[in-house]
Order: structure tokens, then sequence, then C-alpha cells
């Protein structure tokens, strides 16, 4: 397996310098091409207005719109334009109803989509939306920078946040062609189940994968102690100084960690490293 396309969405002139250096490194260091969509979002609620008002509001907001995917592409093909790599890029208008579906449709035929942390100042709703497109709807493993923190080269210190889940198995597999030139995986677990078929061996039939692989593999048992599992994730990533977290996304609903707070959300909100994850 390799990656041969990659793809990012822009919604915002403000993510472009947080995605596109990734991208395009990425881009350039795996011999892939790279798919980008500049999206103009409407984000007009026209039913709260009314009634003589919504033809009014529905063609500023389509102007509006179309103004913006306008200057987002042509922020991105400077940008673009400044790289060696071979490149696409493409404009569109969505509604924000509409955003996820239009996403999901080009970024299906890509092997990893690249995306800014979703959350924080100035984020709004249209990036956590492209994000979960890619991660559901096309089913396409998703490598988040979190702000001031690009990954330009591929990683030499890899992190796999390890707990047995269809997700987490996924996001490894997924990451194999990002991860062929690590020196070392370490394989992190967090209170294991004391009960559980693997009790004896944790985190060992996974190392056995990554060494046939070719990878030099550490597993690291860690007790939970910090109040969150992903507290410990991140500290111990930053401990170890690992250039890329590969974990599961959304084990649990997406409705059941926006209530009740998961690993996921909270790895979206509060992660200092690049993230790569499936679902």
């Amino acid at each position: 397996m390799a990656y041969k396309t990659l793809f990012s969405a822009l919604t915002d002139s403000e993510i472009i310098n947080e995605v596109l250096p990734t991208a395009t490194a990425l881009s350039g260091l795996l011999d892939a091409h790279l798919d980008t969509l500049c999206l103009g979002v409407d984000r007009t609620q026209v039913a709260s207005y009314y009634g003589g008002a919504t033809s009014v509001l529905v063609q500023e907001a389509f102007s509006r719109a179309q103004e913006e995917a306008a200057a987002l592409e042509k922020s991105a093909r400077a940008e673009l334009d400044r790289s060696d790599v071979r490149w696409s890029c493409q404009s569109d208008i969505v509604q924000m109803a509409d955003l996820a579906r239009i996403v999901s449709l080009h970024a299906r035929f890509s092997d990893l989509a690249i995306a800014p942390q979703p959350y924080g100042d100035g984020r709004g709703q249209d990036i956590e939306s492209a994000l979960e497109a890619c991660l559901f709807d096309a089913g396409v493993p998703v490598l988040v920078t979190p702000d001031k923190c690009s990954l330009t080269a591929l990683p030499k210190q890899v992190m796999v946040a390890w707990n047995e889940s269809a997700e987490a198995l996924r996001a490894v597999k997924s990451a194999l062609p990002m991860i062929a030139q690590a020196d070392r995986v370490h394989v992190v677990m967090v209170d294991p189940p004391a009960h559980g078929a693997t009790r004896s061996d944790p985190g060992g039939l996974l190392s056995q994968f990554l060494a046939r692989h070719g990878h030099k593999v550490e597993v690291e048992v860690l007790s939970r102690t910090l109040p969150r599992v992903a507290d410990v994730i991140i500290r111990h990533a930053e401990d170890i100084e690992a250039d890329l977290v590969v974990m599961g996304a959304y084990g649990h609903s997406r409705f059941r960690e926006a209530v009740f707070g998961g690993a996921t959300l909270y790895m979206l909100q509060h992660a200092t490293r690049p993230v790569l994850m499936a679902h």
C-alpha cells in the first residue's frame, strides 16, 4: 500500500498556512498527488427571516460565498505554486447543511486527508464538519495538524495509542505508508484490561504485526495517573517527543462523545502533536 492521493478541504483562509505546508511536504515525500478543495460556505439560515427577505438573503449569501471561494482558491494556488508537487485545486459553493456531502464526494477518492485542529479560537462548525465527513462518510484516515505543529518530514518517533479496537487497528494499517521510515514505534496502552484475552501479552500481536513490516517496536503499558486517558496519551507523546500519534477515532458514537466526552473529542481539542485518526 502507498499513498497516491492526498486531500485537503479548505473553508477558511486562516487555515491555509496550517494545512498546505504539511500537505505539500508529504505529497513530495510520498510521491503523491494533492487534491485541494476550496469551499465558500453559505452559513445563512434563511428560515429564521420573514418571507420577503428570503430571496434577497439567498442572493447576498450566494455572492458572499462565491467571493470567499474565489479568494480561497487564489490563496491556495499561490501557496501550491511555490511547491514542486503534483496538485489540483478547485472551488465550490455549499450551504452549511450540504458541506459534509460535498467534502465526502471528493475525499473518498483519496488515501489520506489532511485537516487542521477543528476546535479552538476562531474555529467554525465547517472545519469540524469537513473532518467528520472524511472520517465517517468518505471512510478516509485523517491527519490532524495542530496549530504551529506542521509535519513536514516523515515521522521518526511514532506513538500508537492502542486499545485493541477495530478503529485503532484500522488507524495503524492506514498509517503504514506514513511510518515506513520510523526509527521506533511505541505501542502505548493505558490500563489494559486485567482479564482480557491478551492480558499476558498486552500489545503483543500488534507488535508482531509491526515487526513483520520492519519496525522496531516498544510496548509501553501506562497507568491512568491523570483524570482522562487522553491526558495520559498527550503527556506521554510529549515525553517521548513523538512526531506522530496514531489512534482510532470515535469508538463511541459522536453524540455520546459530544455529551459525555471521549478520547477522540479531547484529542481533537488538546493535541499538541500531529494525530493520524481512522474510524
